[in-house]
């Protein structure tokens, strides 16, 4: 796709900061030509559609706040099933029951009693790395593992697999691929891209397309088999600065077309049919406002067909806008508004702009006429309901053995080997083999987010039936050679083994939640690197095998090991990794390394800018590099310094164990407003409004429990203050890991978050916490946008979690951070 570029003309370096040219684009072929049929059923449809009926097209609605019901009285066009919306809200609800709700919405849509025109919804899933939102279904590697393949029609097959598994449960069409080239690898969404380098994402990009969708000409074209793509996230997500996710992309006009447009050319080629705008902005201007980007670029220059769908809520980030009202995102250029929770008010605000034409009928048309024209591509108007299409309800090819063979060889084909000191890989499986490290046995770690919940983790061993951790595949192959395999997650071996498989790695995470301030793992304090040392100090070789969703700076663990993989996220198939770290029986290599780094490797924390091409450029390991069995393996001892002050690291963790982290002060207020700041394990206001002892959890002194003697607060203050803006608007809560020890009939008890004088948003959470288990630990969550509902605002909290008391309420506290995983949730409304 290099040469769509060449002979355009490239944009004045003294043009104003953010100006977009579209004649500096490329103009990509759309590959399929007007219909004249299709465009006349079209018209015929839309002259008879009411104001009404065409609004519903527009909006969409996500199926934990939206019934079949709603969709028979508003007409909506579409509905979709964000992260952690599923039947029922479990989020492991059974294949049967996904399919039967599949029907029912589709049910709806083409219920006529009540008036209306029959108008089948399309149902869109973030099937991300398979159709990974369901029970049993094959999960690929992450894209980050799938980028170190370098192998496109591997990815296609990937996709027409992830098609086929997504259409047994009754959607047609899913949020992916995620074409971002990610620059900052701080970004949490970094593992959703291929590459740092736009080639390789572009060399993808419309292969996948055609995986999921069908090659356009030949025959399965968007039939029953496949499902309709979008392309995401127009545009720069991966380039926002800081790595912020949802942040601003400050970078030239030829930046954003070269490096973060690179994947749409091929893809529209490839005639993906919808195209999702970006929660970003581009030098202050959100992109789901971005008119120039849009419709000049991407519909009116680079001959984009399909329509352009928004990210959740994305449309009430514009300036002017709510999630409820947003006239703007219309004229700008989106044709289908993601307004998942308030798809009713958008409904309702864009209905009366339609009728007094705020929103010109002109542009409402255009986009209900390319909303439509998808649908009539994909024969919707003459299928039966989803169970009796060709492959609903056919639940066997959930996790179908050859599903499964596909993704394990992606897993063998992603690793990447940075250390063999001495060839000790690959290992003779007729010995001892010791596999420890708290990602050995776990299917979360080793699968990251957008696994069955959105961030990853809630789940358990049995919601995968069809997958193998690593120590499954490694224990298998270790017996059936004759040797023994001993799986101790700390290290407390029973046995001394002949050598040692550590398998560590990130936390799963997603979105803005998966942001980090730099490129420690853990901040640089995990017991990882002490596992290994202990290991080795014992006289016992160690093969590292390491789990992230980014390359993070690990030259201390690297030093450690004597050989060490970089696995990525490799999804079901852990038994992929033992193919390739284990000989045959007989002595034999059975795989050899291929992965070679699609992300260059940091050589410190704060190497976080760190990609090929880019001035200054010197990784640890550089773009394409990867060892091979052939390869001489051994490296000297790398730099342990990490360029940063590890003591000084800022997460989302607010309170663990007892202790506030860098940046967080824990303060005690009393019933007379004066304050004591905590620097000890007791503590005490001065009346004795709150006491402070320290308890013990799975750790010696593992938390606090405040006893409240008289009316007081116990505070965590933030310097600089917080900003959780796009946590509050992902729906993620303050989660508190907490033991209710009393709690008085008449107590008096509220959580607060403040952001200065006269700023605060104060929620009772009474109710919830009666509702946890008295003496036992639980997680109570208080949604974001109920603190910001209150008052608080969130984009800038000095004071991020107050808990306020009467007297004779006891409570510990564990763990208190914003995440998404609760026992109990606070409700918006107060009781």
């Amino acid at each position: 796709m290099a040469s769509l570029c060449v002979g355009f003309v490239h944009a004045s370096s003294h043009e104003a900061p953010g100006r977009i040219n579209p004649q500096h684009w490329p103009q990509p072929s759309w590959p399929l030509a007007p219909d004249p049929t299709v465009e006349k059923r079209i018209d015929a449809l839309l002259a008879t559609m009411t104001l009404e009926e065409k609004v519903g097209q527009v909006v969409q609605g996500d199926i934990a706040s939206i019934t079949p019901d709603d969709v028979r009285k508003y007409r909506l066009g579409s509905i979709l099933a964000g992260g952690g919306s599923d039947p029922g809200g479990r989020y492991n609800a059974s294949p049967a029951e996904w399919l039967a709700l599949a029907d029912a919405f589709w049910e709806a849509s083409m219920d006529t009693r009540g008036g209306g025109k029959a108008i089948p919804i399309i149902w869109g899933i973030d099937a991300m790395h398979g159709q990974s939102n369901v029970v049993g279904a094959t999960l690929f590697p992450h894209n980050i593992g799938l980028g170190a393949t370098r192998n496109p029609e591997l990815l296609r097959e990937i996709a027409r697999i992830t098609a086929i598994e997504t259409r047994t449960t009754g959607m047609e069409w899913t949020f992916a691929p995620t074409v971002a080239v990610p620059q900052d690898d701080r970004w949490g969404r970094a593992y959703e891209g291929y590459s740092e380098d736009p080639a390789l994402v572009a060399s993808y990009a419309g292969v996948f397309v055609e995986g999921l969708q069908g090659k356009v000409g030949e025959a399965g074209f968007l039939d029953d088999h496949h499902v309709m793509t979008t392309v995401k996230h127009f545009l720069g997500d991966g380039g926002t600065d800081g790595g912020k996710d949802q942040g601003d992309t400050t970078v030239s006009e030829a930046e954003l077309r070269d490096v973060h447009g690179a994947g749409y050319f091929p893809a529209i080629e490839a005639g993906a049919q919808s195209v999702m705008a970006s929660f970003n902005s581009f030098h202050g201007e959100k992109m789901h406002g971005h008119r120039v980007l849009l419709t000049d670029v991407l519909k009116d220059r680079m001959n984009f067909g399909g329509f352009v769908v928004g990210d959740w809520n994305g449309h009430g980030q514009i300036r002017g806008c709510t999630n409820t009202d947003c006239a703007k995102t219309y004229t700008a250029g989106l044709d289908m508004a993601m307004a998942p929770d308030s798809w009713k008010g958008m409904y309702e605000s864009t209905l009366a702009h339609a009728k007094d034409e705020t929103l010109p009928i002109a542009r409402l048309d255009d986009a209900v006429r390319r909303i439509l024209r998808v649908k009539f591509r994909m024969g919707l108007f003459e299928k039966p309901k989803p169970s009796a299409r060709a492959l609903g309800g056919k639940f066997e090819m959930l996790g179908a053995p050859e599903h499964r063979a596909v993704a394990r060889r992606a897993v063998r084909e992603s690793l990447v080997l940075l250390k063999n000191q001495d060839h000790l890989l690959p290992l003779a499986p007729r010995q001892r083999v010791l596999v420890a490290g708290d990602g050995a046995d776990n299917m979360e770690k080793q699968a990251g987010g957008w696994t069955l919940t959105w961030q990853g983790d809630g789940t358990q061993r049995a919601d995968f039936p069809n997958a193998d951790t690593i120590w499954d595949g490694l224990k298998a192959q270790v017996e059936a050679a004759g040797g023994s395999a001993e799986l101790a997650v700390e290290g407390a071996y029973r046995t001394k083994p002949d050598v040692a498989v550590v398998v560590f790695g990130e936390e799963p995470y997603a979105e803005f939640q998966g942001d980090v301030p730099d490129l420690t793992l853990k901040g640089g304090k995990s017991g990882d690197l002490e596992l290994i040392r202990k290991l080795k100090a014992d006289g016992i070789p160690v093969v590292a095998v390491f789990l992230s969703g980014r390359p993070l700076w690990m030259n201390r663990e690297i030093n450690a090991a004597d050989a060490f993989v970089a696995a990525w996220l490799p999804g079901s198939e852990g038994a992929g990794i033992a193919d390739v770290l284990l000989r045959t029986p007989t002595g034999a290599i059975q795989h050899d390394f291929k992965g070679t780094l699609s992300f260059s490797w940091p050589r410190r924390a704060d190497q976080y800018l760190n990609n090929v091409g880019q001035k200054g450029y010197d990784p640890q390991f550089a773009y394409g590099y990867g060892l091979t069995y052939a390869s001489d393996g051994n490296l000297g001892a790398l730099p342990e310094d990490p360029g940063i002050d590890l003591d000084a690291r800022r997460t989302n963790m607010l309170f663990d164990r007892g202790v506030a982290p860098a940046g967080i002060l824990l303060r005690l207020v009393g019933t007379d407003g004066k304050a004591v700041d905590v620097t000890h394990p007791s503590a005490a206001t001065q009346d004795r409004a709150v006491v402070m002892t320290a308890v013990n959890t799975n750790v010696q002194e593992g938390a606090r429990q405040f006893v409240f003697g008289g009316r007081g607060v116990v505070e965590l203050h933030a310097a600089p203050s917080l900003d959780l803006t796009r946590e509050t608007n992902g729906d993620a809560l303050m989660i508190a890991s907490v033991r209710v020890d009393r709690l008085p009939a008449d107590a008096d008890v509220s959580l607060a978050a403040r952001c200065g004088d006269a700023c605060q948003g104060d929620l009772p959470v009474r109710r919830a916490l009666a509702e946890l288990p008295a003496g036992k630990w639980a997680r109570l969550g208080v949604p974001l946008k109920c603190l910001a509902a209150a008052g608080a605002d969130m984009g800038r909290l000095e004071v991020p979690f107050a808990l306020r008391g009467s007297p004779g309420v006891t409570v510990s506290l564990d763990h208190i951070s914003v995440g998404t995983d609760y026992d109990v949730r606070v409700e918006c409304s107060p009781h």
